[in-house]
């Protein structure tokens, strides 16, 4: 059986196709149009899969879809009435994108992929994380977390692993968002949010955490499970065309860095403080799901999980005997 999955539209469109389960070959779009983070449909990505596995797409069995578009467009349309009539202008800019591709994504395959006439799935964003990490890792049970910046409208969740099956626990909704709170620093510090939150990661360690109970007094109130708001009167991600706003300026002293400008201890020290509130997070987080499902093992998914140094402090904790991470 070969079943072809597909990400597009968002960032780092690719695509990657299995045979009997087994990885075949995976390839990220940008490789082929030299485009970094390329989002357009990944059908170079796709022909270089097909290629490799001596196949046409007419032989494929299954194709797979990252999340699902109806139900995130259904909460970018109610985030923004929610919001309304602030947000109009990220509203006018967003909505093209979604009327004339996002909310046609099985239409747009099926051209893409003429001989292909099968059935297409369409898992949910934070499945689809967790899958990634479990399917591949070399336990037959384990809990799972996933923590990211946003799919559908989960940002954080959880669950049991077990065989070919997974079950979720329980989730984390937007707007409130470790991944998302992540990013408004990586903005904030002058680096491309999507792309530059390992730059932060990297710039922490040499400044200090002067502004830990800054964040934690205003920005975000997290109890002892891990769980989690946010004062979402700081930032602007929800419906505006920027993470943060002058309230996140004001509280931290001024603008944001611009861009390739000169780094200074402040941008260091925001960096090493949001670094050490996000371990703090992961690890009442991964303490609740350690509790709850009882498990050893772990799985591990999402752009949060690729805080490395988050992940070494998780792992010397000893929660969990071992720990995968999604690749």
């Amino acid at each position: 059986m070969f079943i072809l999955g597909i990400s597009a539209y968002y960032h780092d469109s690719a695509a990657c196709l299995l045979k009997d389960g087994e990885i075949i070959a995976a390839a990220q779009e940008e490789r082929f149009t030299r485009k970094k983070h390329d989002q357009n449909f990944p059908i170079n990505a796709i022909k270089y899969c097909l290629k490799e596995a001596g196949i046409e797409s007419s032989d494929l069995n299954l194709i797979s879809f990252y999340e699902k578009p109806f139900l995130k467009f259904e909460r970018i349309l109610e985030t923004y009435l929610s919001f309304a009539p602030n947000g109009i202008n990220s509203f006018l800019k967003a909505i093209p994108l979604w009327i004339n591709k996002k909310l046609w994504i099985k239409s747009l395959i099926y051209d893409e992929l003429k001989d292909y006439h099968g059935e297409i799935l369409f898992p949910e964003h934070h499945e689809s994380h967790a899958a990634s990490a479990f399917y591949p890792s070399p336990f037959k049970d384990a809990a799972f977390l996933t923590m990211d910046g946003v799919g559908e409208w989960s940002t954080t969740s959880y669950g049991i692993g077990k065989g070919n099956k997974i079950k979720f626990l329980g989730d984390i909704k937007f707007p409130n968002s470790l991944g998302l709170l992540y990013s408004a620093f990586t903005y904030y510090t002058g680096f491309r949010v999507n792309s530059g939150e390992y730059k932060v990661m990297g710039l922490a360690p040499y400044g200090d955490p002067k502004y830990k109970e800054i964040i934690y007094d205003n920005l975000i109130d997290v109890k002892e499970d891990g769980s989690f708001m946010m004062d979402m009167s700081y930032f602007d991600y929800n419906v505006g065309m920027t993470m943060t706003n002058s309230k996140f300026n004001n509280l931290f002293g001024g603008p944001p860095r611009k861009p390739e400008t000169q780094l200074t201890q402040k941008e260091m020290d925001l960096a090493r403080s949001i670094q050490v509130v996000t371990e703090e997070i992961v690890l009442k987080i991964a303490k609740h799901v350690a509790k709850e499902t009882r498990m050893q093992y772990l799985c591990l998914a999402g752009g949060v999980a690729l805080n490395c140094v988050s992940n070494g402090k998780l792992l010397r904790s000893g929660l969990f005997k071992d720990i995968y991470i999604q690749p």
